[in-house]
């Protein structure tokens, strides 16, 4: 089986490649945006019809919050028309596809867990294009599995994971908000759960959530890194409106992940767990 994965350089992209090893059976091609622009349908089309791809993991997206509210045409571009042309190229070329989406379709109104079937209300312009490359995914292919995830970190790229170990090599206290709450996921747990899907031939299309499980603020994750790293540093907890920036955030986005756990059978370990591993 061929499991094309774009936006290689990414965080996810090279959390896949990491695992990719342990997966013998597996074929990967993995394409970076030099390798394979998403936006460019002709290079797309290109692509598939060169290369005899089964399966698709889509982890390429824009995804700087705050700089999508000035740059929205190119957020909408890598956001919105890449799936897109990913999904018409995966039902001609009769392929699968996995399209990594976010939390962040989400409001943050919500006081239990967000299910797949909640009422999705972005409130910016990153999460508004990351629910339209969702029904372009839904408009164009049957085949397709939507995957939305929250809060990605691991050792691989720009995440508040390394922004914390960062800072706390420069500074001696930090204000962190407290008051949005959701769940931490390691990229590598999420790699894994997808080529889960990839290995179950499960045709249960969908879209599905995952995160590691528990709850926590960005206060308490940074807290826990810090503690398992062996770091001594004050950590001051303070409101989202002590922290403005450009785009909003959900208050609450934790999400339900009892589909994905009934339908493959997934383990999924807790944020605190998983965290540890990543040491």
């Amino acid at each position: 089986m061929v499991i094309l994965v774009t936006g290689a350089s990414g965080q996810l992209g090279q959390s896949i490649q990491h695992i990719a090893p342990s997966y013998t059976d597996l074929q990967f091609i993995f394409a970076s945006s030099q390798d394979l622009d998403i936006t460019n349908q002709d290079r797309i089309n290109h692509f598939f019809e060169h290369n005899k791809i089964d399966f698709c993991i889509n982890t390429a997206a824009y995804t700087a919050v705050d700089k999508a509210e000035m740059e929205m045409e190119r957020a909408e571009a890598i956001n919105v028309f890449g799936p897109k042309y990913l999904a018409v190229a995966c039902k001609n070329n009769n392929a699968k596809l996995i399209h990594i989406s976010t939390d962040f379709v989400f409001d943050g109104s919500a006081e239990k867990p967000y299910s797949e079937a909640d009422k999705t209300n972005p409130l910016g312009v990153y999460g508004k294009t990351k629910l339209e490359g969702e029904q372009a995914v839904i408009d164009h292919c049957s085949a397709y599995f939507i995957i939305r995830t929250s809060w990605v970190y691991s050792l691989f790229g720009n995440n508040f994971m390394k922004t914390m170990l960062r800072l706390a090599s420069e500074r001696d206290t930090l204000s962190i908000v407290s008051d949005q709450i959701g769940s931490p996921t390691n990229a590598v747990d999420l790699a894994k759960a997808l080529l889960s899907i990839v290995k179950s031939d499960n045709s249960e299309y969908g879209i599905y959530n995952f995160s590691n499980e528990g709850i926590a603020s960005w206060y308490d994750f940074a807290k826990e890194i810090f503690r398992v790293n062996g770091i001594n540093i004050e950590v001051n907890p303070i409101p989202t409106e002590a922290f403005p920036t450009p785009a909003k955030r959900p208050k609450y986005s934790v999400l339900d992940k009892s589909k994905i756990k009934k339908n493959f059978k997934i383990e999924i370990k807790s944020w605190q767990e998983a965290l540890q591993q990543t040491t």
